[in-house]
């Protein structure tokens, strides 16, 4: 069993998390959305800026996973209006996928729910991408629903929102 440790993103861990998700976008991603969409996406969603500002927010979770001493993986996730945990993001370098960090991640995600009082997360994930859906219901996700976001620039996201009740005895 390999080492996997999950702390909180500080602000000097920004540019590291910014560089990781655009190796895992452009692993998973080029086969399911566009080049252009992807870099709008990666504007829009891992500015530095951005990242720093919800990093000092409240209901607002960043955390990251390391093996051994190199960078595997980060997760974001928050409050929602519905009294939800949202995981809004989480990915694990290729390297490092089917070895746990994902799992830990969520994990982590959960506590962060239970110490919320939330008793479901939830997640949207593109329909067309297989390999993280499947992940998903081995950690206990259905699928609730499926939406369509337009989310600018001529793009939409085309998602399943999934969700898990978390035990509340825990």
């Amino acid at each position: 069993m390999i080492d996997i440790s999950v702390l909180p993103v500080t602000d000097a861990d920004v540019e590291a998390i910014i560089d990781l998700a655009r190796v895992v976008w452009y692993d998973t991603y080029p086969a399911i959305i566009s080049r252009a969409q992807i870099e709008f996406m990666l504007a829009q969603r891992y500015a530095a800026a951005r990242i720093r500002g919800e990093l000092q927010q409240a209901g607002i979770w960043w955390d990251q996973a390391h093996v051994g001493t190199q960078l595997a993986g980060f997760a974001c996730s928050l409050l929602t209006a519905n009294h939800e945990l949202k995981l809004d993001k989480i990915y694990v370098d290729p390297q490092h996928q089917g070895a746990g960090v994902g799992a830990r991640l969520i994990a982590q995600v959960a506590e962060h729910a239970r110490a919320a009082a939330c008793t479901t997360l939830i997640l949207a994930v593109n329909k067309r991408n297989e390999r993280a859906i499947a992940a998903y219901r081995r950690h206990g996700f259905v699928v609730r629903e499926a939406v369509c976001v337009d989310i600018g620039g001529g793009f939409v996201m085309d998602d399943f929102i999934m969700a898990k009740s978390l035990d509340t005895s825990c």
